[in-house]
């Protein structure tokens, strides 16, 4: 009868880290998409790239990626 049961799997670390990554990077993101309409007084160097919008993005796609590579994959 045991054998016959279907068991689940736990999800692999890189799954979570997707869900981490997409969450971190959203924030981080927003805040970026605040400074933009709402500058703040003191400048720094490079502030007119706007890092925060490139890293918040960068760090949303590789989130998602990986989420997506992750989604059916089971460990043990």
């Amino acid at each position: 009868m045991a054998e016959q049961e279907k068991t689940k799997g736990m999800k692999p670390i890189w799954f979570f880290v997707g869900f981490i990554l997409l969450f971190m990077g959203l924030i981080i993101f927003i805040s970026g998409m605040y400074y933009l309409f709402h500058p703040s007084q003191s400048n720094t160097v490079l502030t007119h790239l706007h890092p925060d919008l490139w890293w918040g993005g960068l760090m949303v796609v590789a989130g998602i990626i990986f989420i997506w590579t992750n989604r059916n994959v089971t460990v043990g």
